[in-house]
């Protein structure tokens, strides 16, 4: 009793020292460790060789998808086999291998495929697919796991292939042909052409992925702190308030000055049809003279003499 709760307490505090790591991984390499691990404590011991299991990560691990399935070496030899993506043709040699061989893909889908970006050079290039990986470990006959081991997978006289046609992540515009990208254990990159759209070909094990050529960079504007806009605001709005004021004072005036050269102009014509003459101060109408001069008639007078 005392054995088993001890051997489920290592479990357990060893799955979530597991969690805890994945919080803060920055390494690729130390990714594929974890993952390694992981998978190696889950597998099921039970499970016929060839027969493909899906790894259950942690939570922590969101995103990343893996499969792990056994392999005796002089089988994958003599007959290859489809793991996923990964298409290991006849002649793959594992080395080294002295019976069982534990091969781990990995699609690190679109939030893990970041972290290539810290440790490689992928400048002037976007990733278009996610990274998928292609590992092998020893597994050995008793089936004990404790000391798994990286080993390689190398193609014999057919390459392997990787089909990447329902993992691109981003539209790709027409005419424009993604290169193949391998991330090699020593950190560099190589890029070569697809030797079928949205499929590449490898020598041996690895991550892959699909890039193209990233697109220019826009200037990048420069940015106008919050205050600044406050106070740039404000002033306008107090400008704008000024002119419009000054626009409606201009208004009146024009309106008045229209009334009052009306108000003249009727009364210069009241003053031209009806006269006005000042009587001290006061104007009164007075009227023209129309009346006819009195003419003396000569005969009247004639009569009577002088």
């Amino acid at each position: 009793m005392g054995t088993l709760l001890s051997l489920t307490l290592t479990i357990i505090l060893s799955w979530t020292s597991v969690e805890i790591q994945a919080q803060g991984i920055k390494s690729s390499r130390l990714l594929d460790l974890l993952i390694r691990d992981y998978t190696f404590k889950s597998f099921d011991k039970r499970l016929k060789t060839g027969l493909m299991q899906t790894v259950n990560l942690p939570a922590n691990f969101s995103g990343i998808k893996v499969d792990t399935v056994r392999f005796r070496c002089g089988s994958l030899r003599r007959y290859g086999a489809q793991v996923k993506e990964f298409h290991l043709g006849i002649g793959v040699n594992v080395q080294p291998c002295a019976e069982r061989v534990m091969v781990i893909r990995q699609n690190l889908g679109s939030n893990w495929s970041s972290i290539y970006y810290a440790n490689y050079d992928l400048s002037g290039y976007q990733l278009v697919s996610p990274v998928l990986g292609l590992l092998a470990y020893n597994a050995a006959a008793d089936l004990n796991f404790s000391n798994p081991y990286e080993i390689g997978i190398l193609a014999g006289n057919n390459p392997i292939t990787i089909d990447f046609r329902n993992h691109t992540q981003i539209p790709i515009s027409p005419g424009v042909n993604p290169l193949c990208v391998s991330f090699e254990n020593d950190g560099k990159v190589t890029m070569k052409n697809q030797v079928s759209p949205y499929v590449c070909v490898a020598t041996r094990h690895g991550h892959f992925g699909l890039v193209i050529e990233s697109p220019p960079m826009l200037p990048e504007r420069r940015r106008i702190s919050r205050w600044k806009v406050a106070v740039g605001s404000s002033i306008g709005s107090a400008l704008g308030a000024f002119l419009l004021g000054l626009l409606l004072v201009a208004m009146f005036v024009k309106v008045k000055k229209k009334a009052r050269m009306v108000e003249l102009e009727r009364r210069a014509y009241e003053e031209e049809a009806l006269q006005v003459s000042m009587v001290g101060h006061v104007r009164v109408p007075t009227a023209s003279g129309t009346r006819t001069t009195p003419n003396i008639e000569h005969q009247e007078y004639s009569r009577y003499p002088s």
